[in-house]
This record gives C-alpha cells, structure tokens and sequence, in this order.
C-alpha cells in the first residue's frame, strides 16, 4: 500500500524560506511522478510543482514559479519542495501526491493523482 507522509511545514515571516519533504514507501518509489499542491481555506486545491519519474522534467504554477523548487531523491524515497520567498498568500496546507501510472507524465490536476499525504500547514505571515 502506497503511503506518503509529509513534512517541513510551520510558520514563517514573509521572504522567508521552507522545505517541505514527502516520504514515499509501498512500492517503488523511481518509477512514479509526484506533485505537490496546495489548498487554503475555502479554495479548490491547486497544482504547485511537479516532478517526472526520473527528475529530468518539472513543472510549475505560476504562481510559485521562480521562487519554488521540486527536487526528488529516489535512493530516500522522497520528493523535496523548496519554498523561497515566500508571501502570505502561499498559506496553505501542502500535500504530496502520486499516481498509479509507472513511468508516466506529471499530472497538474488533482483528479489524475492516485495517493495524498496528510498534508503538512504552512503559514506565511505578513
């Protein structure tokens, strides 16, 4: 059973800096893409970054582009998401995501990943 476990979330000043992981385990970790999202209170929950099986092709919403980076470690099992500069607007619980396609694209949509994290808050204040 895929399990994914988020962490690195707190509260930061604005311009501040976090890193989030996402520890995978339950089935081969290198042979699936992963994203991250986001979701604020009383908002749909949105594509931030995403990272293909092998780590060579990542994508970006724009609004965290330029300022956030996905990274994985497949030999950790884990997928990194580094948040710089940040604003209060990117307050949000962030979760980690999988699908259950082996060597597939990176989804940007939440209904094409399989597998959620708990998710992990992040709070930036102004």
């Amino acid at each position: 059973q895929v399990q994914l476990v988020e962490s690195g979330g707190g509260l930061v000043q604005a311009g501040g800096s976090l890193r989030l992981s996402c520890a995978a385990s339950g089935r081969t970790f290198s042979r699936y893409a992963m994203g991250w999202f986001r979701q604020a209170p009383g908002k749909e929950r949105e594509f931030v970054a995403g990272i293909s099986w092998s780590g060579l092709s990542t994508y970006y919403g724009d609004s965290v582009k330029g300022r956030f980076t996905i990274s994985r470690d497949n030999a950790k099992k884990t997928v990194y998401l580094q948040l710089n500069s940040l604003k209060p607007e990117d307050t949000a619980v962030y979760y980690c995501a999988t699908d259950d396609g082996p060597f597939g694209r990176v989804g940007v949509r939440a209904v094409e990943y399989d597998y959620w994290g708990q998710g992990t808050q992040v709070t930036v204040s102004s």
